[in-house]
């Protein structure tokens, strides 16, 4: 028989139980609520070894230095997220909050933008990171994150594209490339660039460059000196001409959703770590590039520097006379060659 005192004392204990056990929860339950964070994923198409894959990991570091616990940055490498060329839509949905996007990419979407995919526009690297941390980038962002809903965070050194011949010719102004088969990527602004070197603009996928270039299909590409190095190109070619006809450039951006859910520090936060990743990026390309003319000249083939205001002043003009030059903003060409 039960007596009301065990009653009781049962009730008790198990109210007891179910207080403590509470208790246990909510004290496990508020460490969980104070360590959410703030997730960030990266899509990239970047194999490991590369320069941009690596940036990732040092913007990743910047944050957990700056801001610990607050973030979980993912890094998704070799496309392996989203495919190539898909991160801005991704963004702009807010599917993904990081990604680096192209002056190609922007272009479609921000018309103005495609003075950046033009020829002998940036000069050098240097200039670039003037052009795109000074007024000319603060307008140019302001507009594409109204129109793309992604801010850019901070402007990354692609590399600077030379001429790689098959055979050594005499090259100092772009009529000296007459005839030559360029190969160049397939879309119809990187054709209109290799016209407007002077050379007969020949549309390969990459991976059939090096063949081409074996069997004469082609005449010469052109590519960063990493590139060539990497795909092996100098084995099948016998010069590089020094045009820097297009120091190219990539943008480190965020969605705007995820941007805009930050707080103020965290924002400034964010920003100072993809601009760490960048000159981290930025310093290690410029030096690889730096060493490359040596590496070249060891393996046999001559490098050689034209006359590049001359290449400058014919491809800046025929750009000026094509359909290109009228999505440009008036006076922006001005302002970019002076900027100095």
């Amino acid at each position: 028989m039960t007596t009301p005192t065990s009653i009781s004392r049962r009730s008790l204990l198990g109210a007891t139980g179910a207080t403590a056990a509470t208790a246990a929860l909510g004290t496990l339950g508020l460490p969980a609520l104070a360590q959410t964070k703030t997730v960030l994923r990266i899509s990239t198409p970047a194999v490991p070894d590369d320069w941009h894959a690596k940036m990732w990991t040092v913007f990743k570091d910047a944050l957990e230095k700056t801001a610990p616990g607050e973030f979980d940055v993912q890094i998704n490498l070799n496309a392996s997220l989203f495919k190539q060329g898909a991160e801005p839509a991704a963004m702009a949905r807010g599917n993904l909050e990081l990604s680096s996007i192209s002056a190609f990419d922007i272009a479609k979407l921000v018309p103005e933008f495609s003075i950046f995919t033009a020829g002998y526009v940036i000069r050098d690297p240097a200039q670039q990171q003037k052009v795109f941390n000074g007024p000319i980038g603060a307008e140019l962002f302001k507009t594409v994150s109204e129109k793309m809903e992604v801010t850019p965070l901070a402007t990354v050194y692609l590399g600077t594209r030379q001429v790689n011949l098959r055979d050594v010719r005499n090259v100092k102004t772009p009529a000296d490339l007459k005839g030559v088969k360029l190969r160049m990527p397939g879309s119809k602004e990187w054709l209109f660039l290799g016209e407007a070197l002077g050379a007969t603009a020949t549309p390969l996928a990459f991976g059939e460059v090096y063949l081409g270039l074996k069997t004469g299909t082609i005449d010469g590409q052109d590519n960063p000196l990493p590139s060539v190095r990497a795909a092996k190109f100098y084995e099948v070619t016998k010069q590089i001409v020094l045009t820097n006809h297009l120091v190219d450039g990539i943008f480190i951006a965020i969605s705007n959703k995820s941007f805009n859910a930050l707080s103020a520090a965290q924002k400034q936060k964010v920003t100072a770590a993809a601009q760490a990743a960048a000159a981290y990026n930025n310093e290690n390309r410029l030096k690889e590039e730096s060493q490359l003319v040596d590496y070249f000249k060891k393996e046999g083939l001559q490098v050689t520097t034209p006359d590049q205001a001359a290449f400058q002043k014919s491809v800046q003009t025929t750009y000026q006379n094509s359909e290109y030059a009228k999505l440009w903003p008036k006076g922006l060409l001005d302002r970019i060659n002076a900027t100095k």
